[in-house]
C-alpha cells in the first residue's frame, strides 16, 4: 500500500466527496418546500460522510476512536441512501440517479467497512521514548 499522507488523498473520501457534489446538483432543482427538509437533510448526511473521514484521519492515534468516526461515516453514507430513495419515490430524482448513487455509496460504505476490518493499518503506532 502507497504511503498515504492526508485523508484527501484517499479512494474512499474521493469518492464520498464526489457522491456529495452529485447530490447538491441534483438537490438544486428540488421543490422549494423541501428546502428545509428533504433538501437540507441529504445534503448534510452526505456532506457528513466527508468531513467524518477528515475527522477519522486525526483521530488515528486512538485506535477505538478512529473505528467510531469511521462507523460514523458508515451510518451517514446509509443514511443518504435511505434520502435517495425517498427523492426517487417523490419523484425529485429518476430511478437511474437513485440507482447509480446508491451504488457509489454501496461501495463507499464496502471500503469503509475494510478500513474498519484493517483499522491496525491506518493507526498511528505510538512513538517509542
Amino acid at each position: 500500500m502507497p504511503q498515504i499522507s492526508s485523508y484527501k488523498e484517499l479512494r474512499v473520501y474521493q469518492a464520498a466527496l464526489d457522491a456529495a457534489e452529485q447530490i447538491f446538483e441534483l438537490t438544486k432543482s428540488f421543490s422549494l418546500e423541501e428546502r428545509c427538509s428533504m433538501t437540507d437533510q441529504i445534503r448534510r448526511a452526505s456532506r457528513s460522510v466527508c468531513a467524518n473521514l477528515g475527522e477519522a484521519w486525526r483521530r488515528r492515534r486512538y485506535k477505538r476512536h478512529f473505528i467510531s468516526k469511521i462507523n460514523e461515516c458508515e451510518s451517514d453514507a446509509e443514511e443518504t441512501r435511505v434520502w435517495l430513495e425517498l427523492s426517487c419515490r417523490c419523484g425529485y430524482i429518476s430511478q437511474e440517479q437513485a440507482l447509480g448513487l446508491d451504488q457509489d455509496y454501496d461501495r463507499i460504505i464496502g471500503q469503509l467497512v475494510r478500513m474498519v476490518d484493517t483499522a491496525s493499518m491506518w493507526v498511528i503506532p505510538p512513538s517509542k521514548k
